[in-house]
């Protein structure tokens, strides 16, 4: 391979002090496993973004990008929201990399799917969507809100990815792109599909939460 694709795994954080020192170890073991593979740049970074949080996140954070040179860290000077925490991420990572997968820090994304996103970023596809292939973990609340949520969106002419979130890859010429979207009030499971780059799906099972309350 002529060139392998430095990666960026973007990931917000809001009071994430119980689960990150998991999950860390997680996401450096996947980005050493898709080095070795050949698929990504040794350069390949971890960046966390703490979205204002009031635990320790921030110092953990820190923490592992001083032992760790892979793990890099922003914070935000207040809680802003997941979006635009993830929004922050990206757009950080944008003149870094080649490619970006954000990924929310609790554990629930199975991790094991970057291995298909990115060789479907290998062979073509701009946008890559991480979808639920089910949602047995939700309770029927969450499973009935959820996608009457997405239903009701495409009924209203938004083009939304069923049982999709934000957990997906994105290669920096789609991020090169919405740099001159100017929006105020950010929702990227929206945003996404409006750039029209080829695009492909991972579907993956979710898992329950590893620690700490969902947010």
């Amino acid at each position: 391979m002529a060139h392998k694709p430095v990666l960026y795994i973007v990931i917000p954080c809001y009071n994430e002090e119980s689960v990150l020192p998991i999950t860390s170890g997680m996401f450096r073991d996947k980005v050493r496993q898709l080095a070795d593979a050949g698929k990504i740049s040794d350069e390949s970074r971890i960046l966390f973004v703490n979205d204002g949080s009031k635990d320790k996140t921030w110092e953990i954070i820190t923490a592992l990008s001083a032992k760790d040179p892979c793990f890099q860290g922003i914070a935000q000077s207040r809680n802003r929201g997941h979006q635009r925490a993830v929004w922050a991420g990206l757009m950080e990572a944008k003149d870094r990399c080649d490619i970006t997968i954000s990924i929310d820090c609790d554990g629930q994304d199975d991790i094991n799917a970057m291995d298909e996103m990115v060789q479907k970023y290998l062979d073509g596809a701009e946008v890559v969507y991480g979808v639920r292939s089910r949602r047995d973990t939700d309770t029927f609340f969450k499973r009935f809100t959820a996608e009457g949520f997405y239903h009701v969106m495409n009924a209203l002419g938004a083009d939304i990815v069923f049982n999709h979130a934000d957990y997906r890859l994105i290669s920096t010429r789609v991020l090169e792109s919405f740099a001159d979207y100017h929006e105020v009030n950010i929702f990227l499971r929206g945003m996404v599909p409006l750039v029209g780059f080829p695009h492909d799906v991972v579907t993956y099972e979710r898992h329950e939460r590893l620690a700490g309350e969902s947010h």
